[in-house]
């Protein structure tokens, strides 16, 4: 097991791969936000790592970020960089790509301008250098951990089922998604519209959601992000889905605390761990 002051990788013995990138809570001395802070943490995946601690037990490796998002968001691209953040002219590639750019737009890049509500998140304009330190002690340490884990996972056993884990907001924000005041389902199952994984594998965590009595939407509005894209390759065995849990389910939004649905989830969510440790994709029928 690694643990530092931003992460914890725990290596695991079987096929399965989780890690949870959004849910830290550990706001670093020189962050310097000048956003309330109760207004900042809702931008956390708040108690997800809790929702999953279960996991490593089971044999599955476990990679958790202790950093906030807002700090640094580890399901993005170093070049999704919004460049009127910074004090000076960032020295390396920003993307070009539309698509890609489009969270930039809405204030969500590698390094957050705004809340989900679109309140700013500082007075002040970043060093190039502070940037690029979150990036050394933050992205490239998290990326490698979830590359190992999968790497591993895949060496052992031929394949890798890699689940990125996360909660949602009951409804969406203004500047949250793409859809701002849509309501979510229960669950959202992202594969970047199949590319990430196996359509029979996605279909089979779609499937045991919905006999357990949730709503499941799949890869709308959110299809998965950095961690999926980079990481996967079906046709080499090396299936990612993103998983994203209502949090009306398990907490308050307004409190942060749990609430009674917290334990039941969990519950569900071992179940449907347990499913995928005892399932080849490579024999799933097409």
């Amino acid at each position: 097991m690694t643990t530092t002051s931003f992460l914890r990788y725990v290596p695991g013995t079987t096929a399965l791969v989780l890690d949870s990138p959004h849910s830290g809570t550990n706001y670093p001395a020189d962050f310097a936000y000048a956003c309330e802070l109760t207004t900042l943490r809702r931008a956390e995946d708040t108690h997800v790592e809790k929702l999953y601690d279960f996991a490593p037990v089971l044999g599955a490796a476990w990679v958790e970020a202790f950093f906030p998002r807002s700090y640094l968001d580890a399901n993005r691209d170093t070049t999704e960089m919004d460049i009127s953040l910074l004090e000076t002219a960032w020295p390396d590639a920003v993307s070009t790509d539309a698509v890609v750019m489009s969270k930039v737009r809405l204030g969500k890049g590698l390094i957050w301008r705004t809340t989900d509500d679109g309140y700013p998140i500082y007075a002040r304009q970043l060093s190039v250098a502070e940037v690029q330190a979150r990036i050394a002690h933050c992205w490239v340490p998290y990326h490698a951990a979830v590359v190992q884990a999968i790497d591993d996972a895949h060496q052992r056993h031929g394949y890798s089922i890699h689940l990125n884990c996360h909660s949602m907001p009951a409804v969406a924000a203004s500047h949250a998604t793409e859809f701002p005041g849509e309501a979510h389902a229960d669950f959202v199952i992202g594969t970047r519209d199949g590319s990430t994984a196996s359509e029979p594998l996605a279909q089979l965590v779609c499937e045991h959601l919905k006999r357990l009595g949730y709503s499941v939407s799949y890869n709308h509005p959110y299809k998965g992000v950095e961690l999926v894209r980079r990481y996967s390759a079906p046709d080499q065995q090396r299936h990612s889905i993103q998983i994203e849990i209502n949090r009306k389910l398990y907490m308050s939004e307004e409190t942060l605390q749990l609430n009674a649905g917290f334990g039941p989830l969990k519950t569900h969510l071992q179940s449907l761990v347990k499913l995928l440790l005892q399932t080849d994709p490579r024999r799933l029928l097409a």
